[in-house]
């Protein structure tokens, strides 16, 4: 019963992401708050179409909005991507993997997870090497991931998903063309 009463929401979701302009927006409000003229004028739309999208994404929670004077300023909730993915993949939460990586691997997780997500990307180049590899296993091979599934998969365990991102492309784990992302068999 629990999941049918929450298709409805999740269909919802799916349907406010399914535009192309919302995606947009959702990309530009990644990087920071702007103000629906900022937004109208860097996608070249009407204020008032920027409006609508933001009052569906709004609604389903993926952004919020902020008065500062007469402006509305809306911040992205990368926080619902994140339970969207809880949703769809609860088996992801798990850190560290039991299944692979070695021992020290493991130990490297436990030290930087706390309740299911990192504390911290570790500065030691060795033990982030680790934590990247592990991130990597998160993907599967030969499927290809928009940046926004990459951003709401790491954001699982981590607010830092830029950093990460780079770093499974810097390590070879993964290769991006056009903002879509895909699995190297270095992740193995």
């Amino acid at each position: 019963m629990a999941v049918e009463e929450s298709a409805p929401d999740l269909l919802t979701v799916f349907k406010a992401l399914a535009d192309e302009s919302r995606l947009k927006i959702i990309g530009l409000l990644a990087t920071r708050e702007r103000s629906v003229d900022e937004l109208a004028t860097s996608l070249k739309l009407k204020p008032p179409t920027v409006s609508h999208h933001l009052a569906t994404l709004k609604e389903n929670g993926l952004v919020t909005m902020r008065t500062s004077g007469t402006t509305h300023v809306y911040r992205f909730r990368p926080e619902a991507l994140r339970e969207l993915n809880r949703r769809l993949a609860p088996e992801k939460l798990a850190i560290p993997d039991d299944e692979q990586g070695d021992d020290w691997e493991r130990k490297v997780l436990a030290d930087f997870s706390e309740e299911g997500r990192l504390k911290a990307i570790p500065v030691n180049e060795r033990k982030r090497l680790a934590v990247i590899k592990w991130f990597a296993r998160k993907f599967e091979p030969g499927r290809r991931y928009p940046e926004l599934e990459v951003n709401a998969i790491v954001a699982e365990f981590v607010n830092d998903f830029a950093s990460v991102r780079r770093y499974l492309v810097d390590y070879r784990f993964m290769e991006r063309r056009n903002s879509v992302y895909w699995r190297t068999d270095t992740a193995e």
